[in-house]
């Protein structure tokens, strides 16, 4: 392990419309904030092919191009960008406390103010078919990309309700929507199940799951089976959204903050603050409700001037105790 131990003011885990905003804001308040992307740089929006909801793009913009705009601005305002994986945290519990970060298990830092913006990764099937046509008809978003399927065929799988709120949004806009739930019943409250079951371009196949996704470049159709009988049937479709949850990439944070059963960050009121001073969530890593890149920018904001009051407030108290009136 690296002997060199280096001390910063603002580290930022994780990029992203959260870690890049964060940058952003603690880079103007001379934060110096330093970013360590993750394995995945920019987040999920690298693999949407077109972003069409976000303020400010009034002909829309492909996610990539898009978080490449915002690390440019981030930088230009003084953020330091690495490419590299925080594998292990040790977090202060005392304000004004020092957190130990270790980088791709050799890197050492001590960071007087952490921001965590690692984000969510969609759940998806793993067919190979289905992971061949990501980001050309197959989504985990319908509130992202389903404007882009106004007036087609398409399909979502899912029980829950998440699956049934995605599945009315689509029902709205689309022309039909084929809903595949794995079981004989749905997941969803009664409320979202009555709410699905009364919109008549819903159609519900009960015990059946994903045989293929259909197409070379884009989706194009779609083989079922029935998981009882063995059954299999093709319908033409456009789009395939998967809508079977998220897991957020928290895993290294546990036992030091606090997270709900599922491993959402839990954070304090309308702050980003966690349970550790210093230490503040923003993002899909700590939303699980809302999960756009809007919403993720706006805590990305919140938790940058969180840490800076933060800071702000831990000077002014070791000013106080060095010269007490």
């Amino acid at each position: 392990m690296s002997e060199a131990i280096e001390r910063i003011k603002t580290l930022i885990i994780g990029s992203g419309p959260a870690g890049y905003t964060a940058a952003i804001y603690a880079a103007r308040a001379d934060l110096k904030p330093v970013m360590y992307t993750g394995m995945e740089p920019g987040g999920q929006l690298t693999t949407t092919t077109e972003v069409d909801n976000f303020p400010g793009y009034p002909e829309g913009i492909d996610g990539p191009s898009m978080m490449a705009q915002l690390q440019q601005q981030a930088e230009r305002f003084g953020t330091e960008v690495r490419i590299g994986m925080v594998t292990a945290v040790d977090f202060s519990e005392k304000p004004g406390g020092i957190h130990k970060v270790t980088v791709d298990n050799d890197k050492q830092i001590e960071a007087e103010t952490v921001i965590i913006s690692t984000g969510a990764s969609a759940k998806y099937l793993n067919i190979p078919s289905e992971q061949k046509l990501r980001g050309g008809g197959v989504s985990a978003c319908a509130v992202c990309d389903g404007f882009f399927y106004k007036g087609q065929d398409v399909a979502i799988v899912g029980a829950g309700d998440t699956a049934a709120e995605e599945a009315s949004y689509l029902a709205n806009i689309c022309n039909k929507v084929t809903m595949l739930v794995r079981k004989d019943h749905m997941r969803a409250s009664k409320a979202m199940q009555h709410r699905v079951k009364s919109l008549k371009n819903i159609e519900i196949k009960f015990n059946t799951e994903v045989d293929e996704v259909l197409g070379d470049q884009v989706v194009e159709g779609l083989r079922m089976v029935n998981n009882q009988t063995g059954e299999k049937e093709e319908i033409a479709i456009t789009g395939l959204f998967i809508a079977i949850g998220h897991k957020p990439n928290t895993d290294i944070f546990k036992g030091q903050l606090d997270m709900d059963e599922t491993g959402y960050i839990i954070t304090k009121g309308k702050s980003t603050k966690t349970n550790i001073p210093g230490v503040f969530a923003a993002g899909d890593a700590q939303d699980k409700e809302y999960r756009q890149a809007i919403t993720a920018a706006g805590t990305g904001c919140m938790a940058a001037l969180d840490a800076e009051r933060y800071l702000a407030t831990i000077d002014s108290m070791e000013e106080t105790v060095a010269d007490p009136v």
